[in-house]
């Protein structure tokens, strides 16, 4: 199962808006075949397991992350393949809580004869779908808010500089994350300040850009910047209030962005609204990128499940940009958590990743 878990992993942000899964075929102790589901509308881990074995799966064990599907979708039930293939018994991890799955699948084995183990690795194999439980349950995609702040909690100097709060380390390890999720956001501010592209680049690798989306409730930000003008590398989604100003709203339609007019509230976008929205298109993963007062605002509204935070050594002082923004909290036992921490480095950067504990979704 922990080799399954492995392939599914190679899925993850690829399979959208479908789970990533693994799985592999072991007969008289042995692996023979492996698979993992590589992008909706293509066979699923099962499947290709059993593909990659031909005529060696006949009498073999399969151990998928994923209970095994039992319906007709873009492509057909993995039930089916397995009885059809001859394999002995199936060990699963998790089970998918699509109504529209759950259960049927295995009722449909085991009907048959075909023995059927659940729950081996399942907190592992959940981990790795929290983003497609989350959405199936909800409609909402999973929300990573990503910083990168001093140890005095700055995310920026008084002047609004903040290249480079982190070294390359902790950069490149963001651009693994971006490779992952689904869309990545920031707010006016931050395109404004810092002009990035938002693209995935990867060392020794082929990146995949995600959906780039930009918090401007007025249309102020000017065309030239760059996550405008490389439109041909990545979607490019500005989420704004009603404009008064169409013309500005024309000429991003004409460079290939796409205005999504939202609601809001005291000149503030709905975020909720924002994320059903993105759910709808079938998007299970949305990195945060910034700036304060997007951060605050998605912790405020507790629209936020998880946390990476990297902490640089080093100090700027009180006239610093905190990264928190508008988040108040007047007693400790206000302050929000976090669960499932994990603590690690990033060459001379600490890492702090895990659950918030005031999020909405509990799973």
């Amino acid at each position: 199962m922990r080799l399954a878990l492995r392939e599914a992993k190679k899925g993850v942000g690829r399979t959208s808006p479908n789970p990533a899964v693994g799985a592999v075929l072991v007969k008289a102790g042995r692996v023979i075949s492996r698979g993992h589901h590589r992008k909706a509308g293509l066979p699923h881990a099962e499947v290709e397991a059993i593909r990659r074995a031909g005529a060696r799966a006949r009498g073999a064990d399969l151990y998928t992350t994923l209970e095994p599907c039992g319906h007709y979708g873009r492509t057909p039930p993995c039930a089916q393949a397995i009885l059809e293939a001859g394999l002995k018994r199936v060990i699963y991890a998790s089970q998918d809580p699509n109504p529209i799955v759950n259960g049927r699948g295995i009722a449909h084995l085991r009907r048959a004869g075909v023995p059927v183990i659940s729950g081996v690795l399942r907190e592992e194999a959940n981990r790795i779908n929290r983003p497609y439980f989350k959405h199936v349950q909800t409609g909402l995609p999973w929300v990573i808010l990503k910083a990168a702040i001093t140890l005095d909690g700055k995310i920026a100097t008084a002047s609004g500089d903040s290249r480079w709060v982190t070294g390359q380390e902790a950069r490149a390890y963001v651009h693994r994350l971006r490779d992952q999720v689904d869309a990545v956001l920031v707010g006016a501010n931050t395109a404004r300040i810092d002009d990035p592209q938002l693209t995935t680049r990867l060392r020794h690798a082929t990146g995949r850009n995600a959906i780039r989306i930009v918090l401007d409730t007025r249309l102020r930000l000017l065309p030239r910047l760059r996550i405008f003008q490389s439109r041909a590398s990545a979607r490019t989604i500005v989420a704004t209030l009603e404009p008064r100003d169409a013309a500005k709203s024309r000429r991003l339609v004409r460079r290939g962005v796409e205005v999504w007019t939202l609601s809001g509230r005291a000149g503030r976008l709905n975020l909720l609204e924002l994320l059903r929205r993105l759910g709808r298109e079938g998007v299970l993963q949305v990195l945060v990128e910034g700036g304060a007062e997007v951060y605050g605002s998605f912790l405020t509204e507790r629209l936020a499940d998880e946390l990476v935070v990297f902490i640089a050594p080093k100090l700027i002082g009180s006239d610093g940009l905190s990264w928190t923004g508008a988040l108040q909290g007047n007693r400790m036992g206000n302050a929000v958590g976090l669960e499932d921490v994990a603590i690690g480095s990033e060459g001379d950067d600490a890492m702090i990743r895990g659950l918030l504990a005031n999020r909405r979704w509990r799973g």
